[in-house]
């Protein structure tokens, strides 16, 4: 068993084995161009803010399978974002969404705190 630095630290991963971890100019470029952004935050924290269009699945109790192919095919792009680099959040639901085969999964580690700090819209 592998255990990484970040995690023994209480950081999520820097990477996710099948998606791309992507900074936030490339979630803003994904945004523009329409890929869907999943919030799979609970229900307090999407509540006090999120990206705007985004989709909320809790990772917890609403992410799955079904859940998500109701929303985007396989082959479509689709960014996970939390609360930044100590919620876990974001990293499991691209664990999920690669291990149902979906190819152009993005993983925005950094999530709502940087896109709040380049002064991205939020709702």
């Amino acid at each position: 068993m592998l255990i990484s630095i970040s995690a023994l630290a209480g950081l999520s991963p820097d990477q996710v084995s099948g998606a791309v971890t992507i900074d936030g100019d490339k979630a803003k470029q994904l945004f523009d161009e329409g890929a869907l952004f999943v919030d799979p935050r609970g229900d307090a924290d999407w509540e006090a803010g999120r990206i705007p269009g985004a989709l909320h699945l809790d990772v917890k109790k609403d992410l799955t399978k079904d859940s998500l192919g109701a929303e985007a095919k396989e082959d479509e792009s689709v960014v996970f974002y939390c609360n930044g680099i100590k919620c876990m959040r974001s990293s499991e639901a691209c664990d999920k969404a690669v291990a149902w085969g979906y190819s152009k999964v993005y993983y925005y580690r950094n999530g709502l705190p940087d896109w709040k700090q380049r002064g991205y819209p939020v709702e």
